[in-house]
């Protein structure tokens, strides 16, 4: 598929299939979405920390409750009705949901408590659910206590019960897939036809092109605002920008990862919506030799080089240069969303002077005046990994490696495929890594990337402080001070200098002024788009005008 051939593909695609024009609802409009990669298992338990099944999953599938805007994950009052209507705690380790009546799987059989239970019991076990199990430790069982009382009993007491129950495994159709053996599931038809209760169906799914939702008529939460979304694939940057500025296509996430987003930000059709994320970009500093992981690394290992490398880099300034104006540097492992939370303490300053020092005063001086700093006979140099289809990521790297130059440190830069940088980061084969991950929404999902206890898993690099742990789990157990604990602890991350903490983004969502009461969500970008509206007289042929 070549960029040329893309402003004209969602017209073929149209023209070419009248199933699919006959979905359109008149009045309710079609909704673009142009994206990078395909959604191919939008389905809970299935999707695994994949952002893109997770937004489409989050349209199919609806949670037992929803965030409140400001993210109080904490206060169960805070959180908002979906598919169950109430909410009680029996007691410390007890909650009971009761389930709206009126929900309705797609195939008009009852949303049941046996359904809850069904999709939990996935999640909780590790051959199933992966990372989900683990994030699910705490809950001892999930019950069916009647057709519409679900019950969570849990290990102990902890501030996020709440957002345990609700948040990771939304309900699956017990009456489709309980008959099925556990780990067939994946592979299923279900997959392709997924059965769900959300305010949309799977209307057509092109493989390598699109997928297409409609409106759910036996959604139940309220009318559906937008009768069509369509979610079409563009893994070209410039084919993605063409399709919007053609009006082949209506909304994309964030305009800042792209190599020229002023096209967009000139263009009066749309309007910008800046959005915190979930999405953390930084330096990975390997506290481990990759040729032996048993030993430290032979420089890395030093904090005082950690620092100076960090204090080296105007990481401000190469943040919003790589993400965009919104986009500030993080002070420690927090995305834009979990730092507006946690009150996070400022970010180390950009000061070369100070870098210089530091070095000097741990002993890394030029003494056989090569140019690069040395100490003891080993110079200070290291290899800088970068997966190369990341081109702002390929850019920081850079950008470090020319400020550390300036200090008398080399580094090369090396890029990789996709694949190879998963696997040898997973491996802990590198010195410096420049990695993004999706971070959840709640500080407690620090644990699996900065903990001793992470260590083998998500922390590749070896990274331990026990003061850490024992703040983040105090932390976890808090019902009070939960927070006050979260930020000692990044606190004491941003000290250690384990990894230089880049850009916390903030996505500059842009949708067409074709629609209006836009709302959008940081952890699921796209799950209000129910709630949206068209403009009748901007209405397109696309629209079932």
């Amino acid at each position: 598929m070549t960029p040329t051939r893309l402003p004209y593909l969602l017209a073929a695609l149209l023209a070419g299939a009248p199933a699919l024009a006959a979905q359109a609802t008149p009045g309710r409009g079609t909704l673009v979405i142009v994206v990078a990669s395909e959604p191919t298992s939008p389905v809970p338990t299935l999707w695994r920390g994949d952002q893109g099944n997770r937004e489409v999953s989050d349209l199919l599938f609806l949670h037992l409750a929803t965030p409140d805007p400001s993210y109080r994950l904490t206060d169960e009052k805070a959180w908002q009705p979906a598919l169950a209507r109430s909410w009680r705690r029996r007691d410390s380790l007890t909650l009971a949901f009761e389930l709206d009546p009126r929900a309705r799987w797609e195939d008009g059989v009852a949303v049941t408590a046996r359904d809850v239970a069904f999709a939990a019991d996935r999640a909780r076990e590790p051959r199933l659910g992966g990372a989900l199990a683990t994030l699910l430790r705490r809950v001892a069982s999930v019950t069916a206590e009647s057709e519409r009382v679900v019950v969570f009993r849990f290990r102990e007491r902890y501030s996020e019960q709440f957002y345990d129950a609700v948040f990771h495994a939304p309900p699956l159709p017990a009456h489709l897939l309980a008959a099925l053996p556990p780990d067939s599931v994946g592979t299923s038809p279900f997959v392709q036809r997924p059965v769900g209760n959300g305010p949309y169906r799977l209307g057509q799914r092109v493989a390598g092109q699109q997928v297409t939702l409609v409106a759910n008529p036996r959604f139940f939460l309220g009318r559906v605002g937008i009768g069509r979304l369509i979610f079409l694939l563009a893994p070209s940057p410039e084919a993605r920008v063409n399709l919007l500025l053609s009006g082949e296509a209506d909304a994309m996430d964030n305009i800042y990862a792209l190599p020229n987003p002023a096209r967009l930000e000139a263009a009066p059709e749309f309007q910008r919506y800046p959005l915190p994320g979930l999405v953390l970009n930084f330096a990975s500093l390997n506290l481990r030799d990759p040729a032996d992981t048993a030993r430290p690394h032979p420089v890395l290992a030093d904090v005082a080089v950690r620092r100076a490398l960090t204090l080296a880099v105007n990481r401000e300034s190469m943040s919003r240069t790589a993400y965009g104006p919104f986009t500030h540097a993080p002070s420690g492992p927090v995305s834009a969303l979990v730092g507006r939370g946690l009150d996070a303490p400022p970010p180390p300053p950009y000061d070369t002077a100070a870098a210089r020092r530091t070095l000097a005063a741990a002993g890394w001086r030029d003494h056989d005046g090569d140019g690069v700093l040395d100490r003891d006979g080993r110079a200070l140099t290291f290899r800088v990994m970068v997966p190369s289809v990341s081109a702002s990521r390929i850019r920081m790297a850079a950008e470090m490696q020319e400020a550390w130059r300036r200090l008398g440190i080399r580094a090369e830069v090396e890029q990789v495929e996709r694949a190879v940088y998963s696997a040898r980061f997973a491996a802990g084969q590198f010195d410096v890594a420049m990695h993004g991950v999706n971070q959840d929404p709640t500080p407690s999902g620090l644990t699996q990337s900065w903990s001793c206890t992470g260590t083998g898993g998500s922390n590749v690099i070896h990274y331990c402080n026990p003061r850490v742990d024992s703040l983040l789990a105090r932390g976890q157990l808090s019902t009070r001070d939960a927070g006050r604990y979260y930020k000692e602890a990044v606190r004491l991350i941003a000290a250690d200098q384990p990894a230089i903490f880049l850009a916390a983004p903030v996505a500059g969502i842009v949708v067409h002024r074709r629609f209006t009461r836009v709302q959008l969500r940081a952890e699921s970008t796209w799950a209000d788009a129910w709630r949206w509206s068209l403009r009748p007289e901007l209405a397109l042929e696309r629209d079932g005008r």
